[in-house]
């Protein structure tokens, strides 16, 4: 019996979160998932520094999957896998440079 309600609510959990990942998110949800002010957003949208819907013309709303891809912009890599493109690429030196070469 208790297995029972441990995978009824499981299944409960797995439902709520594929609805909810699915909804559109506010101005006021947007800026708590992304931990910046509602203001900063704001400025975010009006200058379409991130992607965002305007049905009606003036509420705002976002994509979960649009908010995850702005967090992940701008990768920087780590000193790891710098050394490990660098060891995999040939560069010369050209005034000081590094300049990858065409050469393999």
């Amino acid at each position: 019996m208790q297995r029972n309600n441990i995978g009824e609510s499981l299944r409960r959990i797995e439902e709520l979160l594929v609805s909810q990942s699915m909804k559109p998110m506010t101005l006021d949800e947007a800026a708590s998932y992304l931990h910046i002010s509602k203001s900063y957003l704001y400025r975010l949208t009006s200058k379409s520094l991130i992607p965002h819907y305007k049905p009606g013309g003036k509420k705002i709303f976002f994509d979960k999957n649009d908010l995850d891809h702005y967090i992940l912009r701008n990768r920087v890599r780590s000193v790891e896998e710098i050394r490990e493109g660098f060891k995999e690429k040939k560069y010369t030196k050209l005034a000081g440079k590094n300049v990858l070469t065409n050469e393999r």
